[in-house]
């Protein structure tokens, strides 16, 4: 080797050795760097684990707890309470012209109008089965579909009671 090619090749070697001990420096430089940052929280993980390690219960003692535990029977009440259509409204006029009226009056679906042509046959069977096939529903041979509860299951079965009775009462010739 030439004497030229030997002082290359000992500076590109000193290069090379430069610029590895300044990547080794950046990447010791990244990780402090890295440690010394808190991670970021995500709101959605922070409450999917306070969800998951969330007490499954509750220790009711003595009349404190007797009183805890009347609160939180009363607030479930409310809640279902709450939950119920109409506010629980067992106005028949109420319930049918928020629910009922769209089938009812046009007679989409086969649905009977308020009128005794579709309703006198209807009658023979009795209330009692009027009442059973707006709770839990009915296909008729016709066709004619009523869903359970009208389509809405927040509906109380009081609730279903007095929009028929109203329904027949309010029946045209």
């Amino acid at each position: 080797m030439r004497n030229y090619d030997l002082e290359f090749l000992k500076r590109f070697s000193m290069v090379i050795a430069l610029l590895m001990a300044i990547t080794l420096g950046l990447i010791l430089l990244a990780a402090y760097l890295h440690t010394r940052i808190p991670p970021e929280v995500s709101p959605v993980a922070a409450k999917r684990t306070e969800q998951r390690i969330a007490p499954a219960g509750a220790v009711y003692a003595g009349s404190t707890g007797a009183a805890a535990q009347a609160a939180a029977k009363a607030a479930a009440l409310a809640k279902a309470a709450s939950q119920v259509a109409y506010g629980g409204t067992t106005d028949g006029k109420v319930i049918f012209d928020n629910l009922c009226t769209a089938c009812h009056t046009t007679g989409v679906g086969q649905a009977p109008t308020l009128d005794h042509a579709h309703w006198d046959q209807r009658l023979g069977q009795g209330k009692d089965t009027l009442y059973k096939h707006a709770i839990e529903g009915y296909t008729g041979p016709d066709g004619g579909i009523m869903p359970p509860k009208g389509g809405n299951p927040a509906l109380t079965e009081e609730q279903i009671h007095a929009t028929v009775d109203w329904m027949l009462a309010n029946l045209k010739k």
